[in-house]
């Protein structure tokens, strides 16, 4: 069913989960890109409610402290706007709730994302999905946004035939205590201690590891299988092909991704340099004789899709390699699902 209910100018936002990683950030991206909310509301479980969350103002509500919440069906009378982050079984459990109320839920789980009447959305690729949602719009998977990002201003040159696709992803994506276990298990390595594993399957420090998510009856990950049928919904094109192998890395934060395209015709790295460097949300930084490409160390906290080390790649016909950088809680989260809210307003 189409949904018919008119967002108004100064929405009243819920934010569930809010006392998480990507909660937090949906509090920082509505402060800086000063979304014009009427009402920010902060929900998350019934053990974090009464705790107050510093939030720096946007829109009608003021600077100072939100006190969080506890979520439950009638969290969201009177709620425009509900950004989910708080886990797909969540997220599950509560669309009922948000969606008779009259909320638009935004969801950053992998819940819906595969579901028929549920846009799987990125601004700078597909704004025009969020015409035929019914309530409920997904934010794709992080490594999915970056990609496509990247990728799209490539399209619109020729059509796309095949992306590979390597990640090289922070232990952030994996949550908190991920990166808290990066930090720990680094200083027992130093020290010649035992490492304690925990939130990974196996040491992260000083390592790569080649799995992230569960297997699936392939031998490839959840994850990578994430990455294959997000870009064909998001892209609207079944017929391309996507091959990732999805890493994690001992990066705190932004992930890296090393993309070899395959188009149908003719594409030269001049002008996929032009049409990047015009594309909405991407910053060319690729300047090898200065030895300037993206690093996740140095890009934390960004907003933008940083692409470099841009070239041909002569295994086939026509072809480009290049190199993509995003930090995945802004853009691979937070700051996709906001801009999807604010593609709502009137």
């Amino acid at each position: 069913m189409a949904w018919t209910k008119q967002i108004p100018a100064n929405p009243v936002v819920a934010v569930a989960g809010a006392t998480g990683a990507v909660g937090r950030e949906f509090l920082e991206v509505l402060h800086d890109l000063d979304f014009p909310a009427a009402e920010v509301k902060a929900l998350a479980s019934a053990r974090s409610a009464g705790k107050k969350l510093p939030f720096k103002g946007c829109g009608q509500v003021p600077a100072g402290e939100l006190v969080v919440e506890e979520m439950t069906p009638a969290s969201f009378e009177g709620v425009d706007i509900a950004l989910f982050s708080a886990g797909a079984g969540v997220s599950k459990e509560m669309r009922e709730a948000v969606v008779a109320a009259g909320a638009v839920m935004i969801d950053n789980s992998s819940a819906f994302r595969m579901e028929e009447d549920v846009p799987l959305v990125v601004p700078e690729v597909n704004p025009e999905d969020v015409k035929w949602h019914s309530g409920v719009i997904a934010n794709p998977n992080c490594s999915t946004i970056q990609m496509v990002v990247a990728l799209k201003p490539l399209y619109d040159i020729t059509p796309i035939k095949r992306v590979v696709v390597s990640t090289y992803q922070a232990a952030s994506g994996a949550g908190a205590a991920a990166m808290d276990e990066l930090y720990t298990q680094t200083k027992e390595f130093l020290e010649g201690k035992d490492l304690n594993i925990d939130a990974f399957a196996h040491q992260i420090a000083f390592n790569v590891i080649p799995h992230i998510d569960v297997f699936m009856d392939d031998d490839s990950t959840k994850e990578e299988w994430k990455m294959v049928v997000e870009t064909k919904k998001i892209m609207h094109d079944d017929d391309l092909a996507v091959s990732a192998t999805c890493v994690r890395v001992p990066v705190l934060r932004c992930h890296g991704e090393s993309l070899n395209v395959e188009f149908e015709g003719a594409i030269t790295p001049g002008q996929a340099r032009v049409a990047l460097e015009d594309a909405p949300g991407v910053v060319v930084m690729d300047d090898t004789d200065n030895k300037l490409y993206p690093m996740p160390g140095l890009l934390a906290g960004t907003n933008e899709t940083f692409v470099g080390r841009l070239r041909k790649d002569p295994s086939v016909e026509n072809g480009l390699a290049l190199w993509v950088v995003a930090d995945q809680i802004r853009k691979g989260a937070a700051l996709n699902a906001v801009q999807i809210a604010q593609l709502l307003l009137p």
